[in-house]
C-alpha cells in the first residue's frame, strides 16, 4: 500500500538538527580558510553540496537501521521504522542526494571537496553503520572521522589544506565521543536490545564516564590551538577557555554525582551548545 506523501517524513530522514551543525562547522571552515567572508555563490554551492551529502548519509543510515530503530524509544517513530516511507523510495532519494552532492561540488567548488563529501558518505554508511556500529564499542571513536570532515570540506572549498584544517578536524573528532557517550549512557538498554555494542553496554557507565572525562580534558586545550597558530584572536581564546572550563567542570560533576537521566541529557545538550559556540566564535572573531 502506497503511503501519502508528507514532506515532514522525508525531512526527518535527513536529521535536520545534525544537518544544521554540519553546515555551521562547514561555514566556519570556509570563513577561516578564506580569512573572511568567502564569495557568496561559492558559499551557497558548498553548503548545499555538503548538506546534500550529510542528508544522503542520514537516509542510508535510516535504511540500514530501520529494524533496529523499532526496538528503541528514541528512534521507533522514524519514517522508515514505522513504514511511512518505504526503503525503496528512501534508497532512491539517498542515491539522488549523494550523486547530486558530488556533481554540484565537482562543478561549482572543486574536486577535493567533492571527493571528501563522497568519502564521508561511504565511510559513514559502510565503515560506521554497517560494520563498526554492529561489531565494536570503538564505533563512536572511529566513526567520528566522517563526522569531523565538514569543516575540512569548507576549508578545502576556499584554500589548500594544511595545519588549520587539521585543527578544525581534531576539534570535532575529539568532541564527538564524549558528546555521544552521554546519550549512550541514557539509552544503553535500548542499544543492548538492538544489538549495538556501545561503550556503556560493553564496559558500563563508570568506564564510559572516565572516557568522557579523558576526551574532554584533551578537547579543551585542542580548542585553544587556533589562537596559537594565529587563525583566531583573543576573543576566541577567551570564549573557548571559559566554555571549555564549564564543559570540563560539568563533566567532573557529572562523574561525582549519582546517575540522573535528566542531568545526563543536560550535559549532552550542553555539549552541542559548546561546539556551536566554538565554531561560531571562530569565524565571528574575524568579523
Amino acid at each position: 500500500m502506497n503511503q501519502p506523501f508528507e514532506f515532514k517524513n522525508y525531512l526527518e530522514m535527513i536529521k535536520p538538527r545534525i544537518a544544521v551543525l554540519v553546515l555551521v562547522t562547514t561555514f566556519s571552515g570556509m570563513w577561516l580558510g578564506n580569512k573572511g567572508m568567502p564569495d557568496l555563490a561559492l558559499t551557497l554551492f558548498t553548503l548545499l553540496g555538503v548538506g546534500l551529502a550529510a542528508g544522503s548519509s542520514s537516509i542510508f543510515n535510516n535504511i540500514i537501521d530501520r529494524n533496529a530503530d523499532q526496538l528503541m524509544t528514541r528512534t521507533k517513530d522514524r519514517s522508515l521504522a514505522t513504514g511511512r516511507v518505504t526503503p525503496g523510495v528512501a534508497l532512491k532519494l539517498g542515491l539522488f542526494m549523494g550523486a547530486t552532492s558530488f556533481a554540484l561540488l565537482s562543478y561549482t567548488v572543486n574536486l577535493m571537496t567533492a571527493f571528501m563529501a563522497l568519502f564521508s558518505i561511504l565511510f559513514y554508511v559502510f565503515i560506521y553503520t554497517l560494520w563498526l556500529k554492529r561489531s565494536t564499542s570503538l564505533c563512536t571513536l572511529i566513526g567520528g572521522v566522517a563526522g569531523a570532515l565538514p569543516p575540512v570540506m569548507g576549508f578545502a572549498a576556499v584554500d589548500q589544506l594544511g595545519v588549520p584544517a587539521l585543527v578544525l578536524f581534531l576539534i570535532l573528532f575529539i568532541w564527538q565521543p564524549p558528546h555521544f557517550w552521554a546519550l549512550a549512557i541514557v539509552k544503553k538498554e535500548e542499544y543492548r536490545a538492538a544489538g549495538f555494542p556501545m561503550l556503556p553496554v560493553v564496559k558500563g557507565d563508570r568506564a564510559t564516564q572516565w572516557q568522557m572525562l579523558i576526551y574532554t580534558i584533551i578537547l579543551v586545550p585542542v580548542t585553544l590551538i587556533p589562537y596559537f597558530i594565529n587563525i583566531a584572536g583573543v576573543v576566541y581564546l577567551s570564549v573557548a577557555s571559559v566554555f571549555g572550563f564549564i564543559y570540563l567542570a560539568w563533566t567532573i560533576v557529572f562523574m561525582k554525582r549519582p546517575y540522573s537521566e535528566k542531568e545526563t541529557y543536560r550535559l549532552f545538550y550542553f555539549s552541542i551548545f559548546y561546539l556551536a559556540v566554538i565554531y561560531i566564535t571562530l569565524f565571528a572573531n574575524h568579523v
